[in-house]
């Protein structure tokens, strides 16, 4: 398995690059990941990634792993697997009021109904439910909360073609019901798979699996990694649904 930092920094790219999180080293993180190479300082940076980092730390601590950037770990927020199961919904609620409840503001009762709806501690929990973007939606604002969720949220593609930097992949839709976000049918799209002749996925070519965050490669995957990222992303859905229709079982606090 990938080194933990090191798969943390495939994933952490983009979004970098972009300036929405952590300290300001997009080249960095993909000179890490070009070179295959892990170090001190690698794991140092990860660190000043304040969205994901907690969410690193509740996972190793429900799981007794000592290490947040252990690959297990990463692996679990990012594309999802079993440690996710082990975190209890009261710690989950507890740390994103901890955390995050002073950005979330009059939304925050809708974090704890995800929550109570069986949420997971997976980075499309993040982006369904603490993020603002579900409940502006439900106001009738669309177009560009839509794109931002669907952007931001980790998912799996399929390659098609392979051209310069750029690639053809197919992947799952995000889609609004006017009620519901949902996975729509798998369309074909244009990401990129590498910068400034750096890349997470050397040697990319037509029918490999691969994750993709901000439109951006970010690691091979097999076909199992791939369905397990598809099962969190529509977990995470559930979650935010339920709660947007009010079938939730007792709140948690």
């Amino acid at each position: 398995m990938t080194a933990g930092p090191l798969l943390f920094a495939q994933y952490a790219y983009a979004p970098n690059a972009l300036g929405y999180c952590g300290a300001d080293e997009p080249r960095t993180l993909l000179q890490y990941g070009d070179a295959k190479a892990s170090d001190p300082g690698l794991a140092e940076l990860a660190r000043s990634f304040e969205g994901a980092w907690p969410y690193l730390t509740l996972i190793a601590t429900a799981n007794r792993i000592d290490d947040p950037l252990d690959p297990r770990v990463v692996d679990a927020y990012w594309v999802g697997n079993g440690l996710l199961d082990k975190v209890a919904p009261q710690a989950l609620a507890r740390h994103v009021e901890d955390r995050f409840r002073g950005r979330v503001g009059r939304g925050w009762q809708d974090v704890l109904d995800a929550v109570a709806a069986g949420a997971l501690p997976h980075h499309s929990f993040h982006v369904f439910a603490v993020y603002p973007w579900f409940g502006l939606m439900r106001t009738g604002v669309v177009d560009e909360p839509l794109r931002v969720l669907d952007q931001c949220r980790t998912t799996p593609a399929q390659v098609q073609t392979v051209d310069g930097d750029r690639a053809q992949v197919l992947a799952p839709l995000l889609t609004w019901s006017g009620e519901d976000l949902k996975l729509g049918p798998w369309a074909s799209r244009e990401v990129s798979w590498r910068a400034d002749e750096l890349t997470f996925a050397e040697g990319l070519k037509a029918g490999d699996w691969v994750s993709l965050h901000w439109d951006f490669v970010c690691e091979r995957l097999t076909s199992v990694r791939a369905r397990r990222l598809l099962q969190a992303t529509a977990h995470a859905l559930d979650a935010v649904n339920r709660r947007a229709a009010g079938g939730l079982p007792a709140a948690v606090g």
